[in-house]
């Protein structure tokens, strides 16, 4: 067996391993860190002839770690080291090490915590931070501290930069094994790429083969670039250069072939996503070639939907990529971007931007439903949370205390999303458990349709092309048919063959926040439960249907494209979400009619199912008129002279200090915020603004003051003064600093002492007026006035208005109202 760098480091892992619970392992790629680790731990003491339970992140690199240990052992896969993967297992009596792909190891925790039979648990390639390996991590410390103090755990990742594994581990000893890396040569583009990145990797794929030895392997963000850059190869490349494809989807034989040694004389091309970058040696690669993105799920809470996105890099994940072309002799890599071009340091962990509902699931079913009590290196966002548990809630998987539900625990048995999980076993309880198994692996799979028939949204020709195989991608089809048997299996079904009318009603109860409604007959828009509207595709044959249950969408904004949809009826709307429809009086203001109206609606969330008019009753019309005057401003309500009058004159007083405290705010702000408190008791039987006049607003107002308040109103800040002429005057607060008193000059004859308020604090200010009412002069001093300024005015007076009287003394005249004839008659 050749030698490998971890080799010697085994030592003194294992030594470390007797005393110490959990353990940290950094081991670059290539190092042997998968394969030699688990066998080397067999001999362990501690082990006690349990087992080793070693978590991959991916199915192919699971399967070719388990099958790699047990040719180097010279034994069958299945007896020392066996796997499990989704859709197949590999294991036997004498199994010692299992290794698994990591949503295996939750269900093991969640079956049995204290993992009989299992001494210790590794974690490969944790710097990926997939979601899974992070939750495992969580539940094991967990288990550690609670159940098995016994119980080991080791975890290897290429590099802990970044990873912050002693967030959750601060005591584990951390073991770093040197890699074997040949050098590589690294170039990068002059300028960026302009264009499809398919086309400059096609070029630059043709430059490698020319220019250098060995295989090539293509790192592209996902199948529909690897199978587009096939296509610009075919018939362009020597004939013994052979183009292989690799991605997780792809068949097993497929993969294989891609990851074997190439043919004598030939070499090879491998077009591949990141499944490539670790854990995977592939034989013959001298030369990477890295388009420098990747797809990666995002969750968007608002929508509540999850879509793939294509993103650049992180810097870590390209020396990762690039040091595939170092791992047996020196190589080359081609950068397809600039050196001058930023990366993020690292990957962004999933936990932190993934669909967290069957994460939510699972803690609800460990029992910690907030995930208060698990060591998480990240913890989840509150936002993804408390999303992912209105969505378990809305399934019914949740009681409303967050706690789980016995169909939760039925949906949490089941290996898919929670969605679909909650979709077969309803669609069991309706009849349907073969549709729905076949339905669930559909929606699990990429999508069955030949690249070109994809622009069809309509979900039956899907199910249409899985049972007769018209269109369809015959290895995507086989997929299906392999996990809708699965599936069935393990609900006791059969393969589904008819009732593709049920399509709709399945595919609703998988996405009941996505059930939709058309928003008017002339357009493709749609509007759904969730309040998210949706667009269809010009021309699709779903925009005739006024029900649509929908699968996939993307896109941001007010409305979403759909991607993937089915028929619905109302009447199965009707039945299916019985549970759901709210029937319900809406009351609102109508701001184009200026008035409240009421209808008897029956909703699905944001669906208006029906409507109906209907009477407004006493509390939702008042708070739906008190909504209309708050939009329409305080001048809609029915002001009189002495209305305005009282909010001026308290308004006064309470900005000048000499008001008692605490003291009313009847300032127009405060008056429209407060309406409901103030206002609604006089709104009975108002609902439209013309008959807002009905108000008794002086009543209204009124309600503000106590009995002294309003008896200090009158006292301090009366509304009028009675003259010694006999006339009442009003005064005037409105916009000034000091109340102005307008009167006519006559009605002061004899008055040296200017009029004051306040209890006598503050002086008014005087406007002296015309028997025309014009203004002659501004004063808050009488006796100055008549001194100084009268004299003057005196002549001018008396010409303009010959009919009054212009006494030479006014300080010993009598005060009038009256002209000179008045006054004899």
């Amino acid at each position: 067996m050749a030698s490998l760098p971890i080799d010697s480091i085994l030592p003194e892992l294992l030594s470390t391993l007797k005393h110490a619970p959990s353990l940290l392992l950094s081991a670059p790629p290539g190092a042997g860190k998968t394969t030699r680790v688990p066998p080397a731990l067999l001999a362990a003491e501690w082990l006690e002839q349990k087992k080793l339970i070693l978590l991959e992140p991916r199915r192919l690199a699971a399967r070719r770690a388990a099958e790699y240990m047990s040719v180097q052992m010279g034994e069958p896969i299945g007896s020392t080291v066996g796997f499990r993967i989704r859709g197949e297992t590999r294991v036997g009596p004498q199994t010692r090490i299992e290794v698994v792909t990591e949503g295996i190891l939750t269900r093991m925790l969640q079956h049995d915590p204290a993992l009989p039979g299992v001494a210790c648990i590794l974690f490969d390639e944790f710097h990926e931070r997939s979601i899974h390996a992070d939750l495992g991590l969580a539940l094991a410390l967990d288990v550690q501290t609670h159940l098995r103090p016994d119980l080991r755990i080791l975890v290897m990742s290429a590099t802990l930069d970044g990873v912050r594994l002693r967030d959750a581990l601060p005591d584990a000893p951390l073991i770093q094994s040197e890699g074997r890396v040949f050098p590589v040569e690294t170039s990068y583009l002059r300028f960026p790429v302009d264009g499809p990145v398919e086309s400059a990797a096609a070029s630059r794929i043709e430059y490698a083969l020319a220019h250098n030895e060995g295989d090539l392997l293509v790192f592209l963000p996902g199948q529909r670039e690897i199978r587009r850059v096939a296509s610009l190869l075919d018939g362009r490349l020597a004939e013994h250069v052979i183009v292989h494809q690799l991605f997780g989807e792809s068949g097993y034989r497929q993969q294989q072939a891609a990851i074997a040694p190439a043919p004598a004389g030939k070499r090879k091309v491998i077009l591949s996503t990141s499944i490539a970058e670790t854990s995977l040696t592939i034989d013959g690669v001298r030369v990477v070639i890295d388009s420098g993105l990747a797809r990666v799920p995002r969750f968007d809470p608002r929508r509540g939907m999850t879509g793939l996105v294509t993103v650049p890099v992180s810097r870590a994940t390209a020396d990762q990529r690039r040091g595939r072309a170092g791992r047996l002799a020196p190589g080359t890599c081609y950068r397809l971007w600039t050196e001058q071009q930023p990366l993020p340091p690292y990957p962004q962990p999933e936990i932190l931007a993934a669909d967290l509902a069957p994460l939510a699931l699972d803690l609800a079913r460990w029992g910690d439903p907030e995930g208060t009590q698990l060591r998480f290196i990240d913890r989840p966002p509150d936002a993804h949370i408390k999303q992912a548990r209105s969505l378990l809630t809305l399934l019914g998987a949740l009681d409303g205390h967050g706690g789980i539900t016995s169909h939760g625990r039925a949906l949490a048995e089941l290996p898919v999303h929670p969605r679909l999980a909650h979709m077969i076993i309803r669609g069991r309880d309706l009849g349907l458990p073969g549709l729905a198994c076949d339905l669930a692996a559909l929606l699990e799979e990429r999508d069955i349709l030949t690249e070109g028939a994809r622009d069809d949204i309509d979900l039956f020709s899907r199910w249409h092309a899985f049972h007769t195989g018209s269109g369809a991608d015959r290895a995507v089809r086989e997929r299906v048919r392999l996990e809708a048997r699965r599936l069935a299996d393990l609900v006791g079904s059969k393969a589904g063959t008819t009732g593709e009318e049920h399509l709709g009603t399945l595919l609703a109860l998988a996405y009941p926040e996505r059930v939709a409604r058309k928003r008017d007959a002339a357009s493709s828009r749609f509007q759904m439960v969730s309040g998210t509207g949706a667009l269809l595709p010009p021309g699709s044959p779903l925009a005739r249907e006024q029900f649509l249950a929908i699968g996939d969408t993307d896109g941001l904004g007010s409305d979403v494209r759909v991607f993937l949809a089915a028929r619905l009826t109302r009447e199965v709307v009707e039945v299916a979400f019985s549970d759901s429809i709210e029937e319900r009086n809406e009351v609102r203001w109508v701001p184009e009619k200026e008035a409240v109206v009421a209808r008897r609606i029956r909703t699905l969330g944001s669906l208006i199912l029906s409507e109906g008019a209907s009477q407004p009753g006493s509390a939702e019309g008042r708070a739906a008129m008190i909504e209309g005057i708050l939009q329409m401003g305080p001048a809609s309500l029915p002001w009189t002279k002495e209305t305005r009058s009282l909010q001026h004159r308290s308004e006064w007083l309470r900005t000048s200090g000499l008001a008692p405290q605490p003291w009313p705010d009847l300032s127009d702000a405060t008056l429209l915020t407060t309406a409901e408190t103030w206002l609604a008791p006089f709104l009975a039987g108002i609902w439209q603004r013309t008959q807002l006049q009905k108000i008794n607003l002086s009543a209204a107002l009124d309600s503000h003051f106590r009995r002294d308040q309003r008896h200090a109103l009158d006292r301090l800040a009366p509304s009028h003064l009675t003259l010694p002429s006999g006339s009442r005057i009003a005064l005037q607060y409105e916009g000034v600093e000091t109340p102005v008193l307008a009167v006519r000059l006559q009605e002061l004859f004899g008055q040296t002492e200017t009029p004051r308020i306040g209890a006598g604090a503050v002086i008014v200010v005087v406007h002296l007026l015309s028997p025309a009412r014009r203004p002659l002069a501004v004063t808050r001093d009488l006796r100055s006035f008549w001194a100084t300024t009268y004299p003057a005015l005196r002549p001018q007076l008396r010409s303009r208005y010959p009919k009054h009287s212009w006494p030479e003394d006014p300080l010993t005249a009598r005060p009038t109202n009256k002209t000179l004839r008045q006054r004899r008659g």
